[in-house]
């Protein structure tokens, strides 16, 4: 039976946003289980968890005094890693879209237009949102083949797959992506009905 870890109570989050340094040290220390686990739920592989968690906690010591709800610490943080989450997933397609070569006539092309450019990051936010809602065994593969551009055996080993049940996992997580994109759902700050 694996350990439960408890949330730090309200007098220690009140006492370290008030700026006691051993009530911080204690809640960020205390925080920290419930932050890895959430990362490790959101994000696409452990790697990208780790980032997100280490980003959070110091998010949580940094701007602990932000916090409205003492109560509300939970939510606050699981809100945090799974921007952290989106970010990530964010510089990767952002960093895939500058990786593809210029097509011909590419250096004459006009800049595009900042309404253009609004929709791409619009677009862009929605497909990762739609990725990190994924569950974790097919957003692990769908990034690591489809937005890492790892060969499939290489994300069958890191996964400890077969090659069909890592082939398998990609159908069904491109299937859902597609379904969750067609459907339209709205994402948050969507600005869409």
């Amino acid at each position: 039976m694996k350990p439960r870890f408890a949330w730090p109570d309200e007098p220690l989050i009140r006492a370290a946003q008030d700026g006691d340094l051993t009530s911080l040290t204690t809640v960020v220390l205390a925080s920290q289980p419930h932050v890895r686990r959430f990362a490790r739920s959101l994000c696409a592989s452990p790697q990208d968890a780790e980032d997100a968690a280490q980003e959070a906690l110091i998010i949580l010591y940094r701007k602990i005094g932000t916090l409205r709800a003492t109560g509300a610490l939970a939510s606050w943080m699981f809100r945090i890693v799974r921007n952290e989450c989106l970010r990530q997933v964010r510089l990767l397609v952002s960093r895939s879209d500058d990786e593809q070569p210029a097509g011909p006539g590419a250096d004459t092309a006009a800049e595009p237009s900042a309404e253009d450019a609004v929709l791409r990051r619009l677009e862009a936010e929605r497909i990762a949102a739609a990725v990190a809602a994924l569950p974790r065994d097919q957003r692990q593969v769908l990034v690591m083949r489809d937005v890492q551009g790892l060969p499939g055996r290489a994300v069958a080993r890191a996964l400890g797959l077969s090659d069909a049940a890592m082939k398998s996992r990609l159908h069904r997580a491109r299937a859902a992506l597609r379904h969750a994109l067609a459907a339209g759902r709205p994402v948050e700050g969507d600005p869409r009905p």
